[in-house]
Formats: structure tokens, sequence, C-alpha cells
């Protein structure tokens, strides 16, 4: 349902952008008083404002109804549990076993070697 709902949402935000795109602005009168060919348009010289600021109304609308409808089943959903918090579960869940680690063996004495010692800085 929430997938449905998620590509209805899509579509209605790829719509409701077309839409707004496709009106006139304001300024867009003062070139339509100059014949602009507003008298030949599909929805005639009044209809095309009428109509696509109607449409935007109801895409808005709709637009605005999908986001609450998909904010509350996002509420509704809880919270999916992490990879680590399910490692965690199944540490807490397993006794702990303790692991025998080999103690390190001592280091060996430095060999003799045939080099005279540092003699002391002098002052």
């Amino acid at each position: 349902m929430q997938t449905i709902l998620v590509v209805f949402h899509l579509l209605l935000s790829l719509a409701l952008v077309g839409l707004v795109l496709m009106q006139h602005g304001k300024g867009a009168d003062a070139g339509a008083a100059f014949g602009s060919g507003a008298s030949a348009t599909v929805f005639g010289s009044q209809g095309s404002a009428n109509f696509l600021s109607r449409s935007t109304a109801i895409l808005a609308t709709a637009f605005f109804a999908t986001s609450l409808a998909l904010a509350y089943f996002s509420m509704q959903a809880g919270e999916q549990p992490g990879l680590m918090d399910s490692e965690m579960a199944e540490e807490v869940a397993s006794p702990a076993v303790e692991q025998q680690v080999p103690e390190m063996p001592a280091p060996a004495a430095a060999p003799e070697s045939d080099l005279p010692a540092v003699p002391a800085p002098t002052q």
C-alpha cells in the first residue's frame, strides 16, 4: 500500500510541476495585449487560465493529502533494527565463552656483540 502511495505521490508531483510551468505569469498579460494568439488556444481566450488554475488546485490538494498519508504510514511503521543491533542481541543471548589465549613467550636476551659500548658524551 505504501509503495503504491509513493508512486502516486511522485506522479502527482511531476504533474503539479508541469502544470505550474504551463501557466502564464502575471507579466504575460501585457504580451497577450499585442496579439500573442490567446484566442487560438485549445481552451479559448479565457478558458486556459481558469482550467489550469483549477487543475493545479486539485493536484495540490491531492499532493497534500498523499503527503499526510505518507507521514501517517511512516509514523506507524516501527523503527527497523539495524545490523549492529541484531549482532549485539545475539551476543547477549549466547553465553560468553572465554577463549584460551596463549601467553606471549619471554623476549630473548639480546646477543652479546663484539662492538664496544658507546661512551658517554663529554662536557
